[in-house]
C-alpha cells in the first residue's frame, strides 16, 4: 500500500493522477497549509523540506520491509515508473526524451510558472517588472510545448510521466489569464486529449482543487497567519 501526503496543487495532482493512471491502491493523507500542516514533526520526519506530496510506499522496489519514502515530484514520478515498468520507455531514446521533458517541467514549468502565479495571485505590494517577467516566460514555455508537439501527440513518444508533470501546471494558466485555445491549438489540443483520460479525471480532483474555479487574474486576500505560514515569518523559520 501507498500513502501519499499530498494537498490540492500541480504537484499533488501529478502524482495522484500517476496512481490513478497505473492502477495503484493509495490511501490519500490530505494537508492544510494554510493552517501550517506542512510543519508537523511527522511530516518533517518524512521531508526535511517541508514541501508536498511525499510519497510512503510500504511495499517498495528495494524488497526491504521499511517502506520508501520519496520527496520532490520528478523523484516519485520516477519511482513509480521505475516499480511499474509503465509510463516510461524501455528504449533508451525514447526513455530519456521524456525524461528530458520531465525535467523541463521540474525545472521551469512549475518554480516559473509559479512566480508569475505568486506575483499576480498573492504579492501584496504590486511588482509589475516580476509579473511582466514571469507572464511572458510562462507564455514562452508555452510556444516550446506547442512547437514539440507539432507532429506528435505527446511530449515523447507514448503517453508518460512527462506529458502527466506538465498537464496540472497546464491546467493553472488560465487562473494567470493565459488560455491554450485562444493561441496554441495544439497544446490545447494535447491538454484536451488528456483530460479526457478516466485516471485524469479522478487524480486531478482527489483533494478537490477549488482554486481552478477562480477568474483569471483574482487577488487571493490572505490573513496574516495563512501568508506567514507560505510566504512569512513561519515559513521561513529555523526548525
Amino acid at each position: 500500500m501507498i500513502d501519499l501526503h499530498t494537498v490540492p496543487t500541480p504537484n499533488g495532482h501529478k502524482i495522484s493522477i500517476a496512481l490513478e493512471e497505473l492502477g495503484l491502491e493509495y490511501n490519500v493523507i490530505p494537508y492544510d497549509i494554510s493552517v501550517g500542516d506542512q510543519f508537523k514533526p511527522e511530516l518533517l520526519a518524512l521531508n526535511p523540506n517541508n514541501k508536498l506530496p511525499v510519497l510512503v510506499d510500504h511495499d517498495p522496489i528495494s524488497g526491504s520491509s521499511e517502506p520508501m519514502v520519496i520527496f520532490e515530484t520528478g523523484a516519485i514520478l520516477l519511482y513509480l515508473a521505475e516499480k511499474t515498468g509503465k509510463l516510461m520507455a524501455q528504449d533508451p531514446a525514447t526513455r530519456f526524451q521524456q525524461l528530458q521533458w520531465l525535467m523541463f517541467q521540474v525545472s521551469s514549468v512549475g518554480p516559473l510558472q509559479g512566480q508569475a502565479h505568486h506575483f499576480i495571485r498573492y504579492a501584496r505590494v504590486p511588482q509589475d517588472y516580476a509579473r511582466e517577467r514571469y507572464v511572458n516566460e510562462s507564455l514562452r514555455q508555452c510556444r516550446v510545448l506547442e512547437a514539440q508537439l507539432q507532429q506528435q501527440d505527446y511530449l515523447a513518444g507514448d503517453y508518460s510521466i512527462a506529458d502527466i508533470a506538465c498537464w496540472p501546471w497546464l491546467r493553472c494558466l488560465s487562473l494567470i489569464d493565459i488560455h491554450l485555445d485562444k493561441d496554441f491549438p495544439r497544446l490545447h489540443h494535447w491538454f484536451k486529449r488528456i483530460e479526457e483520460r478516466p485516471a485524469v479525471q479522478k487524480g486531478k480532483d482527489v483533494i478537490h482543487g477549488w482554486v481552478y474555479q477562480l477568474p483569471p487574474n483574482f487577488k487571493m486576500e490572505l490573513d496574516e497567519k495563512t501568508w506567514s505560514y507560505s510566504f512569512g515569518e513561519e515559513q521561513y523559520r529555523q526548525r
